[in-house]
């Protein structure tokens, strides 16, 4: 397939793919008339970027995935690599959520000490 094909089977702009294939993340075969051509495993690759994306990885994260798709994987998330990148990405998730968590904390005091009552927290639960 075309890469406007490509591009509107994804979901994605011909830009976006342009982009990724100077990254190293996709890469074109070119057909006898110049044209870039794509296949079905360019789409899983790109469903797979797309599907990590939403999860918030950043586009370097999707690497290794994408890499092990190309190695001949079913899924993206069977190598060590991927599983390292979730890994990463749980940790940091749960730094996160410490986080906010914290500063939930500290703005129920100040509510408290403003004369407001401080809001239940929808993580912890009922205050007994």
């Amino acid at each position: 397939m075309r890469i406007g094909e490509l591009a509107a089977r994804a979901g994605t702009s011909t830009r976006t793919l342009r982009y990724y294939e100077s990254r190293g993340l996709l890469s074109a075969r070119r057909a006898d008339n110049g044209y870039r051509s794509y296949d079905e495993s360019d789409l899983r690759l790109l469903r797979q970027i797309r599907t990590l994306q939403d999860f918030g990885f950043d586009l370097e994260e999707t690497r290794p995935f994408v890499d092990c798709l190309r190695a001949g994987h079913p899924q993206g998330d069977t190598c060590p690599a991927s599983l390292d990148v979730y890994r990463r990405k749980l940790a940091e998730l749960d730094a996160l959520i410490d986080e906010l968590r914290s500063v939930r904390a500290e703005i129920g005091v100040r509510l408290a000490s403003a004369g407001g009552e401080e809001p239940l927290c929808e993580l912890e639960g009922p205050k007994l």
